[in-house]
């Protein structure tokens, strides 16, 4: 239909002026129309872990994480060089230094808390054991308590890292920006660390019958996965208990 605001003109003269129209009005797309679908900028994607695996093969079965060693390169760095015998450690009672020895073999998961996390890497095996130093928190952004599996550093504080180490069982949000991720576990971990959380432990969530770290070992890309350890029966599931903060 011809607008009803236009004057009568001879045809010719019309069917310029209409074309122009419509070829403007394919040329410039109406100011009140919404943004195509996709033109707002993507969100940014999470981090995907590309360093070593860490393989911790435990008197319950096996856990197996890939590290983030690009966004925790220090950390990751630090839990290589202590299962592997690489990193130098001191034992706090005497004060002896420990060169070539592994240190989380033959460890137990001292912390452990149904729907939270279990806890690891305590030379002293009651929260308060260190390999006798410390280093700086390295927190990304983009690498958040979003998923479970989360494989981090224990603190006591900022900047308080050592030796002990948690792995979550589920999303945990409040732990964002104050513990260093350094690795992500797969699904049958996940399912094994909420076994292991869930055995019979005392007030202070510690397992009445230890679970241990029999062997860790870093795999890198193109080397074998060790093989499968032998598994003991799982202790009686304990009752559940709050959720306070991994720390050493």
């Amino acid at each position: 239909m011809t607008p009803h605001w236009l004057p009568r003109t001879p045809h010719l003269a019309f069917a310029v002026l209409l074309s122009a129209v419509s070829a403007f009005a394919q040329s410039t797309p109406p100011a009140d129309l919404p943004d195509a679908p996709g033109a707002t900028a993507a969100a940014t994607p999470a981090p995907v872990p590309t360093g070593p695996t860490v393989v911790i093969d435990t008197t319950m079965g096996r856990l197996t994480c890939k590290t983030f060693d690009k966004q925790a390169p220090i950390a990751t760095a630090n839990f290589i060089g202590l299962a592997e015998g690489k990193k130098d450690w001191t034992i706090a009672a005497t004060n002896a230094k420990q060169h070539g020895k592994r240190f989380y073999d033959g460890l137990s998961f001292h912390r452990v808390i149904p729907g939270f996390m279990i806890q690891g890497g305590d030379p002293v095996g009651d929260g308060t054991g260190d390999p006798g130093y410390y280093f700086d928190n390295e927190v990304d952004p983009a690498l958040t308590f979003s998923v479970p599996g989360r494989l981090a550093m224990a603190n006591s504080g900022p900047n308080t890292n050592g030796s002990q180490f948690f792995i979550t069982e589920d999303a945990v949000d409040q732990l964002n920006g104050k513990y260093t991720i350094f690795g992500q576990c797969d699904a049958h971990s996940v399912l094994l660390v909420a076994s292991i959380a869930r055995v019979p432990r005392n007030s202070s969530d510690k397992p009445l019958a230890p679970v241990t770290m029999t062997r860790v070992t870093i795999v890198r890309d193109g080397q074998p996965m060790p093989p499968e350890p032998v598994v003991a029966p799982a202790p009686t599931p304990g009752p559940a208990a709050s959720s306070p903060s991994p720390t050493n």
